[in-house]
């Protein structure tokens, strides 16, 4: 069954700075780990994270697109067969993990 996506507010505007391009392989990141977004360690694509830097992000996963150096942080809604996109961004020390920890915890 594939999953449904819906998009943080914040996470819609971090999509919009993003050119064509990078947009495209977004898109077709998200569109691979809709198909089985479980975390790696239940069979499907997600990476889990856990502790990072001294937050805790249980519950979240993150895709890798490491050509273009984004990471895009996701929560698993698995009662209503749906991903939230948390965060999109570039790697740039982790500082993606940092806003996804402070959107979260909202």
């Amino acid at each position: 069954m594939i999953y449904t996506v819906k998009y943080y507010p914040e996470a819609e505007d971090d999509y919009e700075n993003f050119n064509d391009f990078q947009k495209n392989q977004i898109d077709k990141a998200i569109l691979k780990v809709l198909q089985n977004p479980l975390p790696q360690n239940e069979g499907g694509y997600g990476k889990p994270l856990g502790n990072k830097r001294g937050q805790n992000l249980t519950g979240l996963c993150k895709i890798k697109l490491k050509k273009l150096g984004i990471r895009i942080v996701y929560e698993l809604i698995g009662s209503d067969k749906a991903i939230d996109i948390v965060v999109i961004a570039a790697r740039a020390d982790d500082e993606v993990y940092d806003i996804a920890a402070k959107r979260v915890s909202r």
